[in-house]
């Protein structure tokens, strides 16, 4: 428990903000992972990229309103989008050459 008049206040409202940012935090998790599963089920040929398509846009709506409204860190969102549409282009197009992670070391300075 706080001691002091202030941590009682800051508690109070940091459970006031724990309490707003949850669900638009959960929204994001589970568009997510149903874009998870409609992309997989789709690669199986279970069911249409019409689908993971839709998915896909609302998992990548979700985590820019979490991102927008700060309940996320703007680069969680978007490495998170990122990894997202990495997933769909690979099981869409097997074939297709994939980047990448990251960038190549710059070479050092002679100096």
């Amino acid at each position: 428990m706080p001691n002091k008049a202030a941590a009682e206040k800051y508690l109070r409202a940091s459970q006031r903000r724990r309490m707003r940012n949850k669900p638009i935090r959960t929204v994001a998790r589970h568009s997510v992972r149903a874009a998870l599963e409609a992309i997989d089920d789709a690669g199986r040929a279970e069911s249409s990229w019409d689908e993971a398509d839709s998915a896909l846009r609302e998992a990548v709506s979700a985590l820019d309103r979490a991102a927008r409204k700060g309940v996320v860190h703007a680069n969680t969102a978007a490495r998170r989008k990122s990894r997202l549409l990495r997933h769909y282009h690979a099981v869409k197009d097997p074939e297709r050459e994939q980047r990448p992670r990251t960038r190549r070391p710059e070479p050092a300075i002679a100096g």
